[in-house]
């Protein structure tokens, strides 16, 4: 047990860096909950099979005394013009299917596919409208959004302690070419999908405080997705999750998590342009022709939340082989510091689930 404890303590002193302040910009377009659910991160039994169907509800707005005047990546011309709209409001509606199988006690594949209902608003051609409000513009989308397929390994097996190390890649399935009520496909931020591979790095790890009653957990990630065909590159993700989980009844567990998420700057191939004065209805000015791959202002973010929820064991409250192996949970992720650099921000997000873990293969005697 000393040893599982030293191991606990390094593994928060090696994350410890992602809690210190630096430098912090805003998401441009939709992002998504983000908590620890234990049957996404833990490794099942060999030959068992855990599914999970995820809702998640996330809203994005304006904090008080945000302009949410931002540049527009205009991808199919290549050009990145400051000062072009003004964000209003994005919200995302998510319903995943996650499948979790134990290859063996130690090693397990995990396919997550997410379907995204997403709906955007923002006051396009701020410079190039002669009208003082602006031209509303909509953007709405539903489908499939991209696929993750990750490989994970228990690298500490005990009754009370568990490391797990996940490497995943995710897949370019997500719709990309949507267009908005004007005509022009939606800039990359607010598609569903972000049209190249993604790599995806992960740990989760597990310590039972007191046996069967009070338990702890972490879980680390990292992810880079590479420059898509549009000559759009998101910017890297790190996230980082702690907290804890007690077991009040048999089949009831509170559960309670903190949440931080930090994505670095965006990234776009274009030219420089300004946009004119507020209302003038007049063209941009290209301040640098040339075209190079430039960061996009007003992108990325720092999201910190805390999210207090319930699970509830089916299984355990009613005994039938139609609830065996079946939880339900409840989750809501509540904004505690947020950085948004004058864009949109993500505001409380509420996440409902139900798992079943199905036998699949009988383990080898």
């Amino acid at each position: 047990m000393r040893f599982a404890r030293q191991v606990s303590f390094l593994f928060f002193l090696a994350l410890t860096p992602l809690f210190l302040p630096s430098e912090a910009h805003a998401s441009c377009g939709a992002v998504s909950c983000f908590v620890v659910i234990g049957a996404q991160q833990q490794i099942p039994q060999q030959g068992l099979l855990t599914v999970s169907g995820i809702y998640n509800y996330t809203p994005m707005r304006l904090l008080s005394g945000a302009t949410g005047i931002i540049p527009a990546a205009d991808q199919a011309r290549q050009r990145l013009i400051l000062d072009h709209h003004q964000e209003v409001r994005t919200i995302t509606q998510s319903y995943t299917l996650d499948f979790n199988y134990g290859v063996t006690d130690r090693f397990a594949l995990q396919l997550t596919v997410p379907y995204l209902k997403r709906k955007h608003l923002h006051i396009d051609g701020l410079g190039e409208s002669a009208t003082e409000a602006g031209e509303p513009v909509n953007f709405s989308d539903n489908g499939f959004g991209d696929i993750r397929l990750t490989a994970k390994y228990n690298v500490l097996p005990t009754l009370r302690h568990n490391i797990v190390l996940g490497f995943g890649l995710e897949l370019p399935t997500g719709d990309t070419q949507a267009r908005d009520s004007s005509g022009q496909i939606l800039e990359s931020p607010g598609q569903l999908g972000r049209g190249q591979v993604g790599l995806i790095a992960s740990i989760y790890q597990t310590y039972e405080l007191i046996p069967h009653r009070l338990s702890q957990f972490a879980f680390a990630s990292y992810r880079h997705t590479f420059r898509n065909r549009d000559g759009y590159q998101f910017g890297d993700e790190y996230q980082f999750n702690a907290g804890v989980n007690l077991v009040t009844t048999p089949w009831l567990v509170l559960i309670n998590q903190f949440n931080f998420r930090y994505l670095t700057q965006d990234n776009v191939t274009a030219n420089l342009e300004q946009s004119a004065a507020s209302f003038s209805g007049e063209e941009p000015t290209v301040i640098d022709p040339r075209i190079l791959d430039r960061r996009v202002p007003n992108t990325g973010s720092t999201y910190f939340a805390y999210t207090p929820g319930f699970q509830l064991d089916i299984g355990r409250l009613f005994t039938s082989r139609y609830t065996e192996g079946t939880s339900l949970y409840v989750m809501a992720q509540i904004p505690v510091a947020r950085d948004a650099n004058n864009n949109l921000a993500q505001g409380t997000s509420f996440i409902f689930g139900i798992t079943r873990s199905l036998q699949v293969v009988k383990p080898r005697s």
